[in-house]
């Protein structure tokens, strides 16, 4: 028979009896030692530590001047407007659990496709269509599909490193979208099945109103707002041509969305005619700094929404919810990517020599390490191809190029951090794990073939 284990006693009884007491403190008390001391720890002073801290903090400002104004504001704004004017039942038709599979995740992936906007970006939108209903499935099409197939990344990937890769890239990324999607569907069905119902119970058909037309003129309007006003440069004529164009085009969408508002929406023209007086000032006395005239846009919106009518105030409601819940996980996701990886030719904490060295062949480990490494890193549009372009120089495999292309685009961390509050940890592992298994199984066939 085994001998019961001695009571602890002593300090280790007091500690014991602490925790089955107050485990809530206990757990506090415990958070605060293990903050203390890494805050007592920290190699201050070690030039790589102090390196990783100022590319950390450059990296999350780079963010904050070039994705949170153009990027992100725009998409809460958009996202709030889903909950509010896209009805229920239409959502439920055409993404919902019990919509046709084929017309949901083609539907899902082409509407992604079209934003061509980064792995962050897409996340308001994302919880935009799930909460009003969309399956799993096709939410998850449309999460993977919006950073990673994008026409214009595809162009620039086989006109920068080959045709071959720019192939490989666009296949595998229309493969991923429909296949993650549907194996997130199938593993979660019961699920899925049981939330249909309950939203189908809750909500059914209704509707704010609005003509059809109208709402999708409202959707298209500011979706191309959003990408146009993001356009990347690209070595290419036809997309030079049109990033020439951009603000030109942007402003002309805005003024269409206005004229949609007041003709169509009955909203108060005369505020919205201030809205465009200013932002056309600024334009003229500031046309390097666009971003302050997209913030006196949104802002103008918002106000007049909040003073229209209950929609209005509704919609401003819901974008907020999306921007207190999104913001703060992303520019700490973006700090902690920086720490440890550092800006695109830079280093942090990771040394990049490391990184070209364990993944310098097209072997199953340096495969899976490059996804690995493309999944936690962050990439703006287009930036992944100048760096698989400089590790392709130092040393890097083809497979594991192919990995990153098709891993990086659509996670990183701050990514990551985002989807478990609208998935919570297990799904959200689970599609993270998906992602990485399919890009490194396609690189590392790319790798042998190539």
């Amino acid at each position: 028979m085994t001998p019961n284990p001695p009571a602890p006693s002593g300090l280790g009884q007091h500690l014991l009896a602490f925790w089955r007491a107050q485990p809530g403190e206990a757990r506090l008390l415990l958070g605060m030692c293990g903050l203390f001391l890494l805050i007592f720890f920290l190699p201050v002073g070690q030039p790589r530590f102090d390196n990783a801290v100022l590319e950390g903090l450059s990296l999350v400002r780079w963010y904050a001047r070039e994705h949170v104004i153009l990027c992100l504001l725009p998409a809460f704004v958009i996202a709030g407007a889903m909950a509010v004017y896209i009805s229920q039942g239409a959502v439920m038709k055409h993404l919902g659990p019990q919509a046709p599979k084929p017309l949901a995740f083609t539907v899902a992936s082409v509407a992604g496709t079209l934003l061509a906007v980064c792995s962050c970006t897409v996340l308001p939108l994302f919880g935009g269509i799930y909460r009003r209903g969309a399956g799993l499935g096709a939410a998850i099409a449309f999460l993977y599909a919006g950073p990673a197939i994008n026409v214009m990344a595809i162009v620039v990937t086989a006109k920068v490193l080959g045709a071959e890769m720019g192939i490989a890239r666009a296949l595998g990324a229309i493969g991923f979208a429909l296949v993650i999607g549907a194996a997130m569907h199938l593993l979660y069905r019961r699920e899925e099945a049981a939330r249909a119902t309950r939203d189908a119970r809750g909500f059914g058909e209704e509707d704010d109103g609005h003509p059809l037309g109208d709402v999708v003129a409202l959707f298209g309007l500011m979706v191309g707002i959003l990408v146009f006003a993001n356009w990347a440069p690209a070595d290419s004529g036809a997309w030079m041509l049109i990033h020439a164009w951009k603000w030109p085009v942007t402003a002309l969408l805005a003024a269409l969305l206005g004229w949609l508002l007041v003709v169509r929406w009955h909203w108060s023209p005369r505020p919205l005619l201030l809205i465009a007086a200013l932002i056309a000032l600024v334009a003229v006395a500031a046309p390097a700094w666009p971003e302050l005239a997209m913030v006196i846009g949104i802002a103008g919106l918002m106000l007049q929404a909040s003073r229209e009518n209950d929609a209005g105030r509704e919609w401003v409601g819901q974008s907020w919810d999306f921007t207190k819940q999104i913001m703060p996980l992303l520019l700490g996701g973006v700090l902690i990517a920086g720490l440890l990886l550092g800006r695109p030719g830079h280093e942090g904490l990771i040394p990049a020599s490391w990184v070209v060295a364990a993944v310098g062949d097209n072997s199953l480990a340096s495969t899976l390490l490059a996804a690995l490494l493309g999944a936690f890193m962050y990439f703006s549009t287009l930036t992944e191809v100048p760096i698989v372009e400089g590790l392709l120089g130092a040393g890097m495999g083809k497979g594991p190029a192919l990995a990153i292309l098709l891993a990086g685009p659509a996670l990183s961390l701050p990514n990551m951090l985002v989807i478990r509050t609208v998935l919570g940890t297990e799904k959200t592992l689970v599609y993270c794990a998906l992602v990485v298994v399919m890009a490194t199984l396609s690189g590392y066939l790319y790798g042998q073939l190539m």
